[in-house]
C-alpha cells in the first residue's frame, strides 16, 4: 500500500513539466493485455493555455542529486522527500486504470545516486508494466540527461513517448542555472533518439516474411531471432513480432522555461524551429517561469502567461501555416503582447493585402488573419463551384472579426481602411485567469460544495484515490448550489466552480 503523503509529493513534484500531451501513439492492446494508446484517456489535468493532459503524472523520486536554481526539488531545496519503486508505480497506474482513472502514464524522475542509475529504475518500471502486467497504454518516460545511450536506445523501445527537457533556450543560461547540465547531454540523446526511429522505420520497412530466418535488423542494432521467442516458433511468428514492435511511436519532445533567463522570443522561436527540423521534434512546450524557490541568480516575479500563449501561437503558425521564425519576429525581441502573432505580421506587411478569397492561392489564405487551415482548405475547395460571398465565408466560421481586414470578397472590402483603427480593433485584452494543473487529490474546499447525490437522478459519486465511494452529506451551502450534473463534472476536472 502506498502512503497517502508520499503520493502526493511525487505527484505535485511532477506538475511543473507539461510537455506530456498524449497524441500521437499507435501502440494497441493485445489479448490478454490492458490499456491501448490508441485512445485518449480522462482528463484530471490540465496546462495554462488549456490542454488536456490525460496521464497519471508522477516521480520516481524528487531525491536529485543536482542543484539547478530553478527546480522545486533541487538538492538544497528544504522539501520533503519520498520515493517509489518500480514495483509500486506499475501498481498504482494499473490500479488507477482499472478504476477508469487514466488511459497512461507520464514518468519522470529526479537525477538519484547518478542518471545510469535512475535511467535503470525508468527502464525497469516500463519493463514491468509491459511484460508483467502486459500494460499496453501509453508510457511517457523523461529521460535522464548523461546516462547511457544503450539505456536510452532500451527505453526508446517501451516508451511510446520520451522526452528531454532543454529547460533554458541559451547555453549560459544553463551554465548559470543548471551547472551540472551542459546543452550537449541533452542534444545528444535528442539526436540518438531521431536517428534511431528513422533507421527503425527503414528496417521494418525491408523486413518481409521468409522460411527460413527474418532479417536481422542491423541498421538500429536489433536482432530479431528465435532465441527471442523460443526455438519452436517459426520465422512467420518471428516476421509478426518484429512488425509489432515499436520504437517511439509518438515521438519525443521537449520544453523550455520562458522567463527565468534573458533570452528573447525570436531566439526561442529560432531554437524550437531547429529542434523541429534536425530532430524531428513532435511538439515544443513553453513554461511560463514561476517563482517556485528564491534564489538571488532568478527573477523575483513570474512571467506572464500572456508571453507563454504569444509563443504557442507562434509555433503552431511555424508548423502549420508555413511561417519563418525570421518573419514572426527579431532575435533580440519579444512578441506582442496586443495582438497574435498572425495579425502582427499582417499589420507589418501591409503590401499583401487584401487578399481577393476567390483567387488566391492556399499559401496567400494561410496568411490572413482569422483564416485556418481547414478554413483555407474550405474556401479553396468551395470556390470550384461558386463565387463565395461575405455570408459563404460565415458559414464556413472564418473568424471575420479580425479577417474582414484584409480580405475582398468578390472585389468588395468589409473592413477598416484606416490602419489605426485596424490596430485597435485587433488589439485584444489577453489575459489569464490563473488556471492551475490539478493535483491528484480533492481540494477540501471544492469537496465540500458539490452538491449531495439526489435520489431519482443519475448519480456521480467521488471515488478517492482508493477508489472507495465518498457520499458527501448535504450542508447550507450545498442547499444554495444548483448545479446540473455536466457542471458538476467539468468542475471536478478544471478545479473552479
Amino acid at each position: 500500500m502506498i502512503e497517502e503523503e508520499r503520493l502526493k509529493i511525487l505527484t505535485e513534484g511532477a506538475k511543473y513539466d507539461v510537455s506530456c500531451s498524449s497524441s500521437g501513439s499507435r501502440r494497441k492492446n493485445d489479448p490478454g493485455g490492458i490499456g491501448n494508446a490508441a485512445f485518449g484517456g480522462i482528463c484530471h489535468s490540465f496546462a495554462a493555455d488549456g490542454r488536456c493532459i490525460s496521464l497519471l503524472k508522477i516521480l520516481m523520486t524528487n531525491d536529485c542529486v543536482y542543484d539547478c536554481k530553478y527546480c522545486p526539488n533541487r538538492r538544497s531545496a528544504d522539501v520533503p522527500r519520498a520515493t517509489l519503486t518500480p514495483e509500486e508505480i506499475c501498481e498504482l497506474t494499473v490500479g488507477f486504470y482499472r478504476r477508469n482513472y487514466i488511459e497512461g502514464l507520464f514518468l519522470s524522475s529526479a537525477v538519484y545516486k547518478n542518471p545510469d542509475y535512475t535511467m535503470e529504475l525508468l527502464i525497469e518500471t516500463a519493463e514491468l508494466l509491459r511484460k508483467k502486467y502486459r500494460f499496453n497504454g501509453y508510457v511517457h518516460l523523461k529521460g535522464i540527461p548523461k546516462a547511457d545511450p544503450l539505456l536510452v536506445e532500451k527505453a526508446a523501445r517501451l516508451a511510446d513517448r520520451m522526452s528531454y527537457n532543454l529547460e533554458l533556450p541559451g547555453e549560459e543560461s544553463l551554465k548559470k542555472l543548471a551547472p551540472q547540465k551542459t546543452k550537449k547531454s541533452l542534444l545528444l540523446p535528442m539526436s540518438q533518439l531521431a536517428q534511431g526511429k528513422k533507421a527503425f522505420a527503414q528496417d521494418r520497412k525491408f523486413l518481409k516474411p521468409a522460411d527460413s530466418a527474418p532479417r536481422l535488423l542491423t541498421a538500429s542494432g536489433v536482432q530479431i531471432g528465435a532465441s527471442e521467442i523460443g526455438a519452436s516458433e517459426t520465422a512467420a511468428t518471428v516476421f509478426r513480432a518484429a512488425k509489432r514492435s515499436l520504437y517511439l511511436p509518438a515521438g519525443q519532445t521537449t520544453q523550455m522555461i520562458v522567463g527565468a533567463s534573458p533570452e528573447r522570443d525570436g531566439k526561442i522561436l529560432r531554437l524550437s524551429n531547429a529542434l523541429y527540423r534536425k530532430f524531428s521534434m513532435r511538439r515544443v512546450y513553453f513554461s511560463a517561469y514561476l517563482p517556485v524557490v528564491n534564489d538571488p541568480l532568478l527573477p523575483q516575479t513570474g512571467e506572464k502567461l500572456l508571453r507563454e500563449h504569444r509563443l504557442y501561437q507562434a509555433d503552431w503558425l511555424m508548423r502549420y501555416y508555413g511561417f519563418t521564425p525570421e518573419e514572426i519576429a527579431d532575435e533580440d525581441e519579444n512578441l506582442p503582447v496586443e495582438y497574435d502573432p498572425k495579425c502582427a505580421w499582417a499589420i507589418r506587411h501591409p503590401e499583401y493585402f487584401p487578399v481577393e478569397v476567390n483567387r488566391a492561392d492556399l499559401a496567400a489564405l494561410l496568411r490572413v488573419p482569422g483564416v485556418g487551415v481547414r478554413s483555407a482548405n474550405k474556401i479553396i475547395a468551395a470556390r470550384r463551384h461558386a463565387k463565395l460571398t461575405y455570408e459563404d465565408l460565415k458559414k464556413m466560421r472564418v473568424v471575420l472579426k479580425r479577417a474582414r481586414h484584409f480580405i475582398t470578397a468578390c472585389g468588395k472590402f468589409y473592413g477598416e481602411e484606416k490602419q489605426e483603427r485596424v490596430k485597435a480593433l485587433l488589439s485584444a485584452a489577453e489575459t489569464s485567469d490563473g488556471a492551475k494543473q490539478l493535483s491528484l487529490f480533492s481540494n477540501d474546499a471544492l469537496v465540500k460544495s458539490l452538491p449531495a447525490p439526489n435520489k431519482g437522478k443519475e448519480e456521480y459519486p467521488l471515488l478517492n484515490f482508493t477508489g472507495a465511494r465518498t457520499d458527501l452529506p448535504p450542508d447550507e451551502t450545498q442547499k444554495k448550489l444548483q448545479l446540473s450534473t455536466p457542471e458538476i463534472r467539468r468542475s471536478v476536472l478544471t478545479g473552479e466552480l
